[in-house]
């Protein structure tokens, strides 16, 4: 599970932000948390509310990027740049970043600092007593080379000198079968942004969830069943398979059909022609399913899109119900939904903002100073008491 995310000078930001995914244990338990194999206390989910252009998609980046990093970096091209942006009033200071995790039954913490040129430092640690290095790689710009020291991490020491500049050792050892790094670069985030942003919906984000499905028939199961449930008009969804391009080398799509009763009788349609809310929670589902089967971490950005209100607590509450959420995934996720406020606890709220030198900020709602656990955080929240909303 992940405790917690650090950055800085990335995009809007400039200052460190923290978003911290641990929990008080004074703090009453709800479905929406769970307690780590390492013993400390996370929350399931967070939510990110703030108003347009406060930094909200930023906030949820370093995660994607993290992730692509370490499990991927390797692919790069040689010359290819490190996708980071610092803020452009600081553009001459590096990025940061920092995640602490539970992994293979114990904690450990990861450590970046780059430029869009090159990784300045990079480092793993394990947590026996305390943290412990499991290797540590430094530039030194006066020989152009990195200094690497490893403990126990497996990769050959005249392998590990020959990094790329643009590639995480992670990355790096795992192509080496360092056992280790294979199983931290495999995919535990699953997310619909990337350095862009979010990623659009359309024709290809239905064919990409299809394609999903197509592999996952016990997902694509449950997703007919939930999305039938949710009364979206839908009797049941169904995969055809539609072969492009005859001719060698065949290639091959899959297509969602939506299956209705009208009179009695079943019409299908395509999923093109269904509603824009009843594609978005198809692709949402795509996501969704995979996360809570693998236990890993959903990154969601603008989680209500096209979708009511009152469809996010039946959707939430799939990382809430043990059947369902059996391995602990967790999710975060931006919302322009407020009523999210009256779902989850003041832990579970990360508030986003913007100031005049167009820097961004953020802290957790329950850093905010006065506030009770009776409050009412949705009408507080409307009323402006937490900031985070439009300057109107």
């Amino acid at each position: 599970m992940l405790h917690s995310y650090a950055f800085s000078n990335f995009q809007s930001f400039h200052d460190e932000v923290k978003v911290d995914f641990s929990i008080n244990r004074k703090t009453a338990m709800t479905n929406w948390m769970a307690d780590a194999k390492t013993g400390e206390r996370l929350s399931k989910l967070m939510a990110v509310v703030g108003p347009n252009g406060s930094g909200k998609t930023a906030i949820l980046k370093p995660l994607a990027f993290l992730s692509w990093f370490i499990g991927q970096s390797f692919q790069n091209s040689p010359e290819a740049a490190i996708p980071v942006t610092p803020h452009f009033s600081y553009v001459n200071e590096p990025t940061k970043f920092e995640c602490t995790v539970d992994f293979d039954g114990s904690l450990w913490r990861y450590e970046l600092t780059c430029t869009p040129e090159r990784v300045l430092h990079e480092a793993l640690y394990k947590k026996i007593e305390r943290f412990n290095y499991v290797f540590v790689r430094d530039w030194d710009d006066a020989t152009k080379s990195y200094a690497v020291k490893q403990q126990d991490f497996g990769l050959k020491p005249a392998e590990a000198i020959k990094v790329r500049q643009n590639v995480s050792l992670v990355s790096w050892a795992a192509q080496y079968n360092v056992p280790l790094a294979q199983r931290m670069a495999a995919a535990y985030v699953i997310t619909n942004v990337n350095i862009q942003g979010r990623v659009p919906m359309g024709d290809q984000a239905l064919i990409n969830a299809s394609r999903h499905f197509s592999l996952k028939s016990n997902q694509f199961k449950h997703a007919g069943e939930l999305l039938s449930s949710w009364d979206l008009g839908l009797h049941g969804v169904d995969l055809m398979e539609v072969t492009l391009n005859p001719q060698s080398p065949e290639q091959k799509i899959w297509i969602p059909i939506g299956k209705h009763l009208s009179h009695n009788n079943e019409v299908s349609l395509p999923f093109a022609l269904e509603s824009t809310g009843t594609q978005g929670a198809y692709v949402l589902l795509s996501r969704l399913l995979e996360t809570l089967e693998i236990g890993g971490l959903a990154v969601i950005d603008e989680f209500e899109s096209d979708l009511h209100p009152h469809m996010l607590e039946p959707i939430l509450d799939l990382f809430a119900n043990p059947n369902t959420n059996p391995h602990n995934a967790q999710l975060i996720f931006t919302c322009h939904a407020i009523e999210v406020l009256n779902l989850v606890n003041k832990a579970q709220v990360m508030l986003v903002q913007k100031d005049q030198d167009c820097e961004s900020s953020a802290c957790r709602l329950d850093a905010v100073s006065g506030i009770r656990p009776d409050d009412n955080f949705y009408a507080k929240y409307m009323a402006g008491a937490y900031g985070a909303t439009p300057n109107l």
